[in-house]
């Protein structure tokens, strides 16, 4: 039962990924590296040593392809601000994969839902126009 849930989420992600905007395809970045946070957090606190691993490193995964989205020349300063946060939020993951520290994971996941919540109020008539590489 778990693997055919699995496989269906699998396929409905890459169906809505397909036919996604630029905009939205970010807006799945930030709620899955989140998402992903929010179980690397339950697994320190549970001592699950395997899936704090696996999580950690996926959302590692995300934050990274959201940073190298980022396009400097067209961003200026505020893509160098975004990269430097990305990069300071990758060492606090680190910090915290080897720490076992939640409080670390709050701590990214703050910053996180912070830009999220930016990207997300950009008007709707802008999406078509905008990505994360455009944008910043």
């Amino acid at each position: 039962m778990r693997g055919s849930l699995q496989s269906y989420r699998k396929v409905s992600l890459e169906s809505e990924i397909a036919v996604a905007s630029p905009h939205r395809i970010i807006q799945m970045m930030f709620a899955g590296a989140l998402e992903r946070l929010a179980q690397s957090r339950y697994a320190i606190e549970q001592n699950d040593l395997t899936n704090k691993g696996i999580f950690i490193n996926k959302a590692i995964g995300i934050i990274t392809g959201l940073s190298n989205s980022l396009n400097m020349e067209a961003g200026g300063e505020i893509a160098q601000n975004l990269g430097d946060l990305y990069d300071f939020m990758l060492r606090k993951i680190s910090e915290a994969n080897l720490n076992n520290d939640p409080q670390a994971i709050d701590d990214v996941m703050v910053i996180l839902r912070d830009i999220k919540e930016g990207w997300d109020a950009i008007p709707t008539e802008q999406h078509n126009i905008t990505s994360h590489d455009e944008a910043v």
